[in-house]
């Protein structure tokens, strides 16, 4: 990798570390906390959201036509993802230990704390929560993959690739062939380091 790379990496590290420090600072500014797995509101923050709660009837008359025309195959989906949450969760807890690669958690993906928001209706909440099920399981998979990329092929692509994966700009550039096999093996090893997201979380 080349130097002028690899500052520019690091650039992105430092600024992914004060986007964390802009986020905690906005969790103040909002006035919640977070205990475990529960989201809680100042007293004052939470009554003025139960203020601007839309009631279920009032929100069905809000909802455009086509919302309902197409809700049963967003929700039918729900199938599809079940199933791919399934095997994707069997692939690693079979596969992973085999290749020594550290557990993917799905607790870091898969966040749900919607439901705390009391300016949200039953059927937001539920909305929100289908959502970050979706969002949450392909980001939960991609690095499933994304490590399974790591162990078997972690060589750039020719062309631009939109939406990469983390794991992605260390990789081999597409056409460095020498010592292809040796470095392979120390990503692998690499990935045998890493500590499992279960054991961080």
């Amino acid at each position: 990798m080349s130097q002028r790379i690899s500052q520019i990496l690091d650039q992105i590290a430092a600024l992914e570390n004060e986007l964390h420090t802009v986020i905690e600072q906005q969790e103040v500014r909002l006035r919640y906390q977070i205990e475990g797995k529960c989201v809680t509101f100042e007293r004052t923050i939470r009554e003025a959201h139960l203020k601007v709660k839309m009631g279920v009837f009032h929100w069905f008359t809000t909802v455009r036509p086509q919302n309902f025309l197409t809700m049963p195959v967003i929700y039918g989906m729900i199938i599809p993802l079940v199933l791919f949450d399934l095997t994707i969760t069997i692939y690693q807890a079979l596969c992973f230990p085999i290749y020594r690669i550290a557990r993917v958690s799905r607790a870091n993906y898969i966040v749900m704390d919607h439901q705390h928001l009391a300016y949200l209706n039953i059927i937001e909440k539920v909305h929100c929560m289908y959502c970050s099920y979706a969002v949450g399981l392909l980001g939960y998979a991609q690095e499933i993959t994304a490590r399974t990329e790591q162990y078997f092929c972690p060589i750039k692509h020719a062309r631009k690739v939109l939406n990469r994966h983390a794991r992605y700009k260390h990789f081999l550039e597409y056409g460095e062939a020498e010592n292809l096999h040796a470095r392979v093996e120390e990503f692998r090893a690499a990935l045998a380091r890493e500590e499992s997201d279960e054991t961080v979380r």
